[in-house]
């Protein structure tokens, strides 16, 4: 056993989905924060991970007939899950006193490696009442709210650590800048340790040494921008903040820049997102290291079967997937069946619908925002009836949760059910509610095609697609994000809208939704369905080289690798 001392890593993230149990995550950015941990653990990483405690979750998503969606607290019992650990921490408040009590999860590796995760919970009976609830919810509340969040996070998680033991941490993994307030407690610590002031260079620099930065989107709304009359009402006076040349511009703090200022490394999730986010912030100082999921964890059990029997070692190892290529053909295609049947169970559990386990399945399931464009498949009803008569029958599988504030992402849920209710009869679609991480699993692994189709260079990395491709299931995807880098035509999946976004390396948005509209029917019709339908081996061809050209790269094992590499190693 390793002691505490031994802990040179510290992880730091706003939701991390370690278990599906656990509602205290939102979507992709805690799904990628729980498949890093994992991978770590597996790697046997002397890694440590705080986040926040969201005893009411992210949200349960109640559908109407309608498609209108209401929201439900996420309630769960935490007691279940997580242990108290003896230490508190006080963080200073909006001029009040703070308690923060500290949770533990482990996270264990296939071998028995353990990664301990620290969950920080403001509900103590000691706290004001609105003190108190300054964690319950993810994303939940105002700007102030997210702002007492993330100083928790940032100022109270270097305090947990420290009063945890956690002495000696080389590396501060900032992942999303949710966290970057924990660079004001650093910037504390070493102005004390060197009895100077927070503007010395030393100080600066010695912070700077030991930050790590990872950037998630390029969308604006994505970077959280304070008043800093509201820092200061918050936080008090940090002398730290009067930079206006830096990163308190106009008299607001950005964390993305605030984050960035005082990392030694930082980085966007996908080739194209480095490339976008070095135009958008104007450096060159933003390397890339392309997301990645975990295979274990993502591979359903019929598939995952198959490879204990044919590539025993790809559950240590995922470079080993590489050896797809060589499954028999017969039980690939049998195991893929089975993982259909299940998912077309449970959705017709779910949702009253009456899909075949016989019957060709798309699915998009993603968070459901304007950019994202989730109705993009259903913008001509009639020739989706044409291709169905024609070519051969096909069903739909939608998913997805719109943001509580978010009334153009509710809107497109309701344009989705409108339009089930105008194909029925002739296509099938269901939309499943409280897409979350078991739906998910269910998801990646049943579908035969995965649809995504997002305004690029929008799509910073995507993982939905990559889970898919690990269980032998193509892409149908906008050339975006990590489908830039993992699509091979006909091969690994198909490409919505051809080259010129491959070309595209501009931060400006692209989206001619008639042409994408239009090439997406083209590939479906011409391409998808003709060699599903009469060209058995061929489409297995295709679920083969899925695995093995996608699964070794987009692993988060891989994607770990080079955060060891390029950003922890100093």
């Amino acid at each position: 056993m390793d002691s505490v001392f031994q802990r040179q890593i510290a992880y730091f993230s706003m939701e991390i989905a370690v278990d599906q149990r656990m509602p205290t995550y939102s979507g992709g950015l805690g799904i990628l924060a729980g498949d890093s941990l994992r991978s770590a653990a597996d790697m046997r990483l002397p890694m440590v991970a705080v986040t926040l405690l969201h005893r009411k979750g992210y949200f349960l998503q109640r559908l109407d007939g309608q498609g209108q969606q209401h929201e439900e607290p996420a309630d769960w019992n935490l007691h279940e899950h997580v242990t108290l650990e003896a230490p508190r921490v006080i963080v200073q408040l909006q001029g009040r006193y703070v308690q923060v009590a500290i949770w533990k999860y482990v996270v264990r590796g296939y071998d028995g490696w353990s990664i301990p995760v620290y969950f920080l919970d403001t509900d103590v009976p000691e706290n004001e009442p609105l003190d108190r609830a300054i964690t319950h919810l993810l994303y939940g509340g105002d700007s102030r709210y997210r702002l007492l969040q993330e100083a928790v996070l940032g100022v109270g998680g270097v305090k947990a650590l420290r009063a945890l033991g956690y002495t000696d941490i080389q590396s501060y993994h900032m992942n999303e800048g949710h966290a970057a307030l924990l660079t004001l407690e650093l910037v504390a610590e070493q102005s004390t340790l060197r009895r100077t002031r927070g503007d010395d260079p030393g100080v600066e620099d010695s912070v700077r040494s030991m930050c790590v930065f990872t950037t998630h989107t390029p969308v604006a709304a994505g970077h959280d921008v304070f008043p800093l009359d509201m820092v200061q009402s918050v936080l008090g006076h940090q002398p730290v903040l009067d930079r206006d040349d830096r990163y308190c511009a106009n008299g607001l703090l950005n964390l993305t820049t605030l984050a960035m200022h005082f990392s030694g490394y930082a980085n966007g999730v996908s080739r194209r997102h480095g490339e976008v986010s070095r135009k958008m912030f104007h450096t060159d100082r933003v390397d890339a290291i392309t997301n990645g999921v975990h295979p274990t964890t993502w591979i359903g059990p019929e598939l995952a079967a198959l490879f204990d029997k044919r590539i025993p070692e790809w559950r240590g190892e995922p470079g080993q997937l590489r050896l797809a290529i060589n499954l028999p053909a017969d039980e690939l295609w049998q195991a893929h069946q089975h993982a259909r049947t299940r998912l077309v169970r449970w959705v017709n559990e779910q949702t009253g619908a009456a899909l075949s386990d016989k019957v060709f399945t798309l699915c998009f399931a993603r968070r459901n925002t304007g950019y994202k464009r989730a109705d993009l498949l259903l913008s001509d009803l009639d020739r989706l009836k044409r291709i169905a008569r024609e070519v051969g029958p096909f069903q739909i599988v939608y998913g997805g949760k719109a943001h509580p504030r978010d009334g153009q992402g509710k809107e497109l849920i309701k344009r989705i059910h409108a339009a089930r209710d105008a194909l029925a009869g002739e296509i099938s679609l269901a939309y499943v509610p409280n897409y979350d991480f078991a739906a998910c699993r269910l998801m990646v692994a049943g579908v035969d095609l995965w649809v995504n189709n997002p305004m690029p260079p929008l799509e910073a990395s995507g993982t939905s697609g990559m889970k898919a491709a690990m269980n032998g299931v193509p892409s149908l995807s906008t050339l975006d994000g990590w489908w830039l880098e993992g699509w091979t035509e006909g091969l690994t999946g198909w490409a919505i809208g051809g080259d010129r976004f491959a070309d595209s390396m501009d931060a400006e948005v692209i989206d001619d939704r008639a042409a994408d509209a239009s090439s997406l029917y083209d590939k479906l019709e011409h391409a998808i369905l003709p060699l599903y339908l009469k060209n058995q081996t061929g489409w297995i061809n295709v679920m083969k080289h899925s695995i093995a050209l996608n699964g070794p790269y987009f692993s988060s094992h891989r994607m770990m690798r080079q955060y060891a590499d390029r950003a922890y190693a100093k």
